[in-house]
């Protein structure tokens, strides 16, 4: 069988013995969970818990972890079964060249960019919140002009508001600078670094969640859901966006499946790695953010280090400077894991023309994409130094649901012309076939559930923007309209590369 369009991709063909550029098969799947926990566990405990019960969902954050734990896990399952069938570099990029042509994947690449980008810069943003507050225990002080974004955000009257600040956060920069510099000096080097970070951080957060059950005050959870306040602000309206804020925090499993090319045993491994990482992650969110609502009030959550402030309240000085360097390594390995999975994206595009062969460009000895790794590190240095967490959070969102979505249906567009059985994963709970599509119980709902997650963030950017604050909707518009004039000028010009006839 195959999908002969003009632009597409022959789907039978997809396989582990494709023609992409190769890269070597050394990750087996300990070293994938290692991979995806080391990128799902970081900015959704570390910091975006803070602003999300702060402004949106109160101590009900923990329904909003779950809620879209449990829209993940749908997507996890298109993803295994995907992964398994075509284990290439790129991940949803690659998926969506197979099954909707070179134009959609291109759109859905310069989305997954984004998505990339901004998570990088949330992360360093974050980092340099948890460096400032360890930092202040010893008794050194940074100053807000090199720790704080140019462009800061408040909750006025039930809406999030931008406000033009009076610094850069030179300290974000040189965190996602830094990622950018460690993966360029070779996978084999950054893998060894990020195991030995995700041990530490998970150590230090089953630490801190121990000693934070007996800091407990009741009072703070109750009520769980506060009452609405208008908009999204608390209420069961506001659970939701949280939700759509915090939906970006589990994309750890996707950067596993952009491993698929390396990994040793792709059928097994990266099914494995995807759902190891998926639920490991997921319990310890929940935890760890009933222990932050219950030891600190959530209106004082809204804060880059949400997890500072709570064991600063703990009275536990001791134990303070070691939970705050576990913060700390976590997001180190967030950030390295997020700078790996990007680069391993613009590697695909690359590899079918539609970026400059840099992204292609390999370190002679090393092996690294080592150009990528510092042009992007350099790329989300900026977005770090400039935006505040809650913009960069909603941005993010938007690219996550999108890369959901195709995964979804392209998987359907797949098993509908699939001629018979097939080794590897298979989504369970079966489905029907339509005109060529296989309509599945699970694809359709992570299509469903996807949507749903996306829908409160974007009600309130096209809100906001009627309302006068235009900066969110000018952003994403412009970078949509740069997208397609770097396609028209330059991609669509290229010719269909080699990699396109194996895939």
């Amino acid at each position: 069988m195959a999908l002969d369009y003009s632009n597409r991709v022959p789907v039978a063909s997809a396989d582990a013995t494709g023609a992409q550029p190769a890269l070597a098969r050394q990750l087996g799947w300990g070293a994938l969970v290692v991979l995806g926990v080391g990128n799902i566990l970081g900015a959704g405990v570390y910091v975006i818990t803070g602003t999300a019960a702060a402004n949106y969902a109160g101590p009900a954050v923990v329904l909003s972890f779950a809620m879209a734990g449990i829209a993940c896990a749908a997507v996890g399952l298109c993803y295994a079964e995907l992964a398994s069938r075509f284990p290439q570099s790129g991940s949803a990029y690659s998926y969506c060249r197979v099954s909707l042509g070179r134009p959609a994947a291109w759109a859905l690449g310069w989305l997954l960019l984004l998505e990339y980008n901004l998570s990088a810069s949330i992360l360093a943003v974050g980092f340099a919140g948890y460096l400032g507050s360890l930092l202040h225990d010893v008794g050194l002080v940074l100053p807000r002009v090199l720790s704080s974004p140019l462009l800061d955000s408040a909750m006025r009257h039930g809406r999030n508001v931008l406000t033009l600040g009076h610094g850069v956060n030179l300290v974000a920069a040189c965190a996602a600078l830094a990622a950018g510099a460690i993966l360029a000096l070779g996978i084999s080097k950054s893998i060894t670094i990020n195991a030995i970070l995700v041990v530490i951080k998970v150590l230090v957060l089953l630490v801190f969640i121990a000693m934070g059950l007996g800091a407990v005050v009741p009072a703070n959870w109750h009520p769980l859901i506060p009452a609405n306040e208008g908009g999204f602000h608390y209420g069961w309206e506001g659970v939701c966006r949280a939700a759509s804020m915090l939906f970006f925090a589990y994309l750890g499993f996707e950067t596993v499946s952009t491993a698929a090319a390396e990994a040793r045993r792709p059928l097994r491994d990266v099914p494995i790695g995807i759902f190891g990482s998926l639920a490991i992650c997921t319990i310890l969110y929940i935890a760890a953010a009933a222990v932050v609502t219950g030891v600190v009030p959530f209106r004082e959550l809204g804060v880059p280090d949400p997890i500072a402030v709570a064991v600063d309240r703990m009275g536990r000085p001791d134990m303070a400077v070691v939970v705050k360097l576990g913060a700390l390594t976590g997001l180190a390995s967030v950030l390295l894991a997020n700078a790996y999975g990007q680069s391993r994206i613009c590697f695909a595009i690359a590899s079918d023309r539609l970026l400059p062969a840099l992204f292609c460009k390999r370190h002679p000895r090393s092996g690294s994409l080592w150009l990528s790794n510092l042009l992007l590190g350099a790329i989300a240095a900026v977005s770090a130094a400039l935006l505040p967490i809650s913009l960069l959070g909603d941005l993010v969102c938007l690219g996550v649901t999108a890369c959901f979505c195709v995964v979804a249906i392209t998987l359907m567009r797949v098993r509908g012309h699939e001629a018979g059985p097939t080794e590897g994963f298979r989504v369970p709970l079966g489905g029907l076939h339509v005109k060529g599509l296989w309509l599945g119980v699970v694809p359709v709902a992570a299509v469903v559930l996807s949507v749903v997650m996306v829908a409160p963030v974007l009600i309130d950017i096209v809100g906001r923007a009627l309302r006068g604050d235009v900066l969110p909707a000018a952003m994403l518009s412009a970078y949509l309209c740069l997208g397609g004039l770097v396609y028209l000028c330059y991609g669509r010009r290229q010719p269909t590369s080699p990699r396109a006839e194996f895939l």
